[in-house]
C-alpha cells in the first residue's frame, strides 16, 4: 500500500539532496545538514489530504561529515508532507529543514528542524484534519532577513501567511508573523504534489500561487510589511503554476 508513493518521494528527495550537497557545502565548524528525507511510513493519521493513507514518522538528516541523525516523532504526530526542504537562513551558519509537522489532535504547523530536533515552529492550526501547504523561504522584502511562506488551509481558509526567522544566538531562533493575504491557494485535496513556489526574476522574490477560485495565477510580493498580488495569467492546470516559476523572456 505504501510502496508507490514512497518510491516516488524518495527519488525526488535523492535528486534534491545531491543538488544541495553540491551547492551548499561549507568548510570547517560543526557538521551541518546537507540532505534530508522522511522515513518510517505510518497510517496512524487518517487525514489523507495528499491522496492516500501514507504519512511519515521520522526525519533522517545527512550531515556534512558523512554521519546521519534519525529524529523520530512521538506517536501523536506525523510529518504530513511531500518532502523536507533545506532552507538557508540569514544569521545561521548552516541550513535548517522545513517540514509540515502534524499533531493528530491540533492539526498542522510549519516547523524548522535542526540536528537535535525542532528549532522553532509556527503554532499548530488548532484542530485535527487541518493542513497547510508550504511555498518556500527567501528574503522576500530585501531587508536581509529570511521569511518563510505557506498557505494556511488551502482548501478552506485559503490564506497566505508569511513569517520571519529571527536568529537568537547559539543556533536558536524564532518565527514572527509579518503579513497575511486572503483568497489564495496552492493545493487541491488529493494532490500528491504542491505546485508553484517562490521565483527570483527581478529585484525581489515573488510567490507564485493560484487565486482562491482557481481562475488566475498570481504573483505576490512582500512590500512595506504588506502582501501585494497581481494576476500574471489564467489558471487551467497545476502546470501553469510551475511554468510561472520560470522567469519571463
Amino acid at each position: 500500500m505504501f510502496l508507490p508513493r514512497t518510491l516516488a518521494r524518495l527519488a525526488a528527495l535523492a535528486i534534491g539532496a545531491l543538488a544541495w550537497a553540491e551547492a551548499g557545502a561549507e568548510s570547517g565548524g560543526a557538521p551541518h545538514i546537507v540532505a534530508a528525507r522522511y522515513e518510517m511510513p505510518t497510517a496512524r493519521y487518517d487525514h489523507g489530504i495528499l491522496g492516500d493513507s501514507l504519512e511519515w514518522g521520522a526525519l533522517r538528516l545527512q550531515l556534512s561529515d558523512g554521519s546521519s541523525v534519525l529524529l523520530r516523532l512521538p506517536g501523536n504526530r506525523v510529518f504530513e508532507d511531500i518532502a523536507p526542504r533545506l532552507v538557508a537562513l540569514k544569521g545561521r551558519a548552516g541550513p535548517l529543514v522545513m517540514v509540515v509537522e502534524t499533531d493528530l489532535a491540533r492539526g498542522a504547523r510549519l516547523a524548522l528542524f535542526g540536528r537535535s530536533g525542532v528549532v522553532t515552529a509556527t503554532p499548530f492550526i488548532g484542530r485535527s484534519h487541518r493542513w497547510l501547504a508550504p511555498l518556500g523561504a527567501a528574503d522576500l522584502d530585501g531587508d536581509g532577513r529570511t521569511e518563510i511562506a505557506y498557505v494556511d488551509r488551502p482548501h478552506l481558509a485559503r490564506k497566505l501567511r508569511v513569517w520571519r526567522f529571527e536568529p537568537q544566538g547559539a543556533g536558536r531562533g524564532r518565527l514572527v508573523e509579518v503579513a497575511d493575504l486572503d483568497g489564495v491557494s496552492n493545493h487541491r485535496i488529493g494532490w500528491s504534489f504542491i505546485p508553484g513556489g517562490i521565483r527570483r526574476c527581478g529585484s525581489r522574490p515573488e510567490m507564485i500561487l493560484a487565486s482562491g477560485d482557481w481562475r488566475q495565477v498570481l504573483a505576490v510580493t512582500l512590500e512595506g510589511g504588506a502582501l501585494r498580488s497581481r494576476p500574471i495569467g489564467r489558471w487551467q492546470s497545476p502546470a501553469d503554476l510551475d511554468r510561472a516559476l520560470r522567469c519571463p523572456g
